[in-house]
């Protein structure tokens, strides 16, 4: 890690927000215990998940110009904690900074847009980047590892990527179809990754309001792959991911008909915890699956 203070404009989203507030929480309390400095995007709006763009892409990308503007307005990289946000708002991003040569009226068309509204324009001079990116890319894991307080040894953790961290743009940071990157953290906090098939794939949560039982049975295939696979518990870097895993996770042992239980803590959770952060502190207790399992066996 550099000896510079890591800083990022953070931009939380909106589930982090209401239905995963432990994620928020979390977020800030792990960044807080490694010095890394965020500047909340207060006036930031919802990415749209990937549902704008079924009406308008240009109205997917003028409402994320706008909050990579308001990033760059910091001279800050945007942070999010939400693989959706990273996927949409990346993809965003790439797609502006290529259009700055290939098709600048288009950029200049969008900036019109935040002109109206009184916001600076978009300028291309920033990055979007993952918590997980953040953590691996710039702060290291041997630096994580220094950090280490509480080791979490014994814990099998099954990581679930999810779709758009992986596979929503180009990045540097990790193979889309073979990552290691969760897994390296896993292990630099103590833990031990468990492999299994569905770590990659779709949650389900997409097909949820149209195909809720095909969604549940997505889940539930992942869930039962990963006890099968021996975990402890699911890891995610994205909110909603842990929707799908976690809330819902009573409805998709009705669609598979089989008794789950599997924990599913948010990525933060599971590093805060490494660095002695109590449970308390990273809302453990705000989960619909009990994560008690989980604490027992780190001897909480």
């Amino acid at each position: 890690m550099s000896s510079r203070t890591l800083k990022y404009a953070y931009f939380p989203g909106c589930v982090a927000q209401g239905a995963c507030r432990e994620l928020d929480q979390s977020t800030k309390a792990l960044t807080r215990s490694l010095g890394i400095d965020l500047i909340e995007l207060k006036k930031a709006s919802c990415c749209g998940s990937g549902t704008f763009k079924e009406d308008s892409q240009l109205l997917e990308d003028a409402v994320n110009a706008r909050n990579i503007a308001l990033a760059e307005e910091l001279n800050l990289p945007l942070l999010t904690h939400c693989s959706t946000c990273q996927g949409v708002i990346g993809q965003v991003d790439e797609r502006l900074k290529a259009s700055q040569t290939d098709n600048p009226a288009y950029v200049e068309h969008v900036n019109g847009f935040l002109k109206q509204e009184g916001c600076s324009p978009y300028r291309g001079s920033t990055d979007v980047k993952h918590l997980l990116w953040a953590l691996v890319a710039d702060y290291g894991l041997e630096e994580i590892a220094r950090k280490v307080t509480r080791k979490l040894s014994g814990l099998k953790c099954a990581a679930f990527y999810g779709c758009y961290l992986l596979r929503g743009q180009a990045h540097p940071y990790d193979d889309p179809f073979n990552p290691t990157s969760m897994e390296n953290l896993f292990e630099a906090v103590g833990a031990t990754p468990v492999i299994y098939r569905g770590r990659t794939q779709c949650c389900g949560w997409p097909l949820s309001s149209y195909a809720t039982e095909q969604s549940f049975k997505l889940a539930g295939m992942h869930i039962q792959d990963a006890i099968a696979a021996g975990a402890d518990c699911m890891v995610t870097p994205c909110p909603l991911c842990h929707l799908n895993l976690d809330s819902r996770q009573p409805e998709v042992e009705k669609v598979v008909e089989q008794t789950l239980g599997l924990p599913v803590l948010h990525l933060p959770q599971l590093v805060a915890l490494a660095l002695g952060i109590s449970p308390q502190n990273l809302g453990l207790d705000r989960h619909i699956v009990s994560t008690r399992p989980v604490l027992e066996k780190l001897g909480f």
